[in-house]
């Protein structure tokens, strides 16, 4: 999946958690750096939360319509690996 193009209205948030300094997020904090401005260029009403916190294990979540949501975890993941984990959930 591309992040160069608008999601599917099914999907209604994404919350990225992570950890501000821990190593286990580094890949999460430089997927958020390089994509996030392209994803809420392509969705700019799509709300997308970080919540940094220390301590706090690296993982996406997904809200679709009706309430369903989905989640995975990227601790210990490169930018890269993230960036294949999310698209992955996003077309679930």
């Amino acid at each position: 999946m591309s992040f160069t193009k608008a999601f599917s209205p099914a999907l209604r948030e994404i919350r990225i958690l992570c950890c501000q300094t821990a190593p286990a997020s580094a890949g999460t904090r430089q997927f958020i750096v390089s994509k996030y401005p392209v994803i809420k260029q392509h969705n700019p009403d799509l709300p997308v939360m970080i919540r940094e916190a220390s301590g706090t294990p690296a993982r996406v979540f997904a809200r679709f319509e009706r309430g369903r949501e989905a989640h995975v975890e990227l601790d210990n993941l490169s930018a890269s690996d993230v960036e294949a984990k999310v698209a992955q959930l996003l077309g679930s």
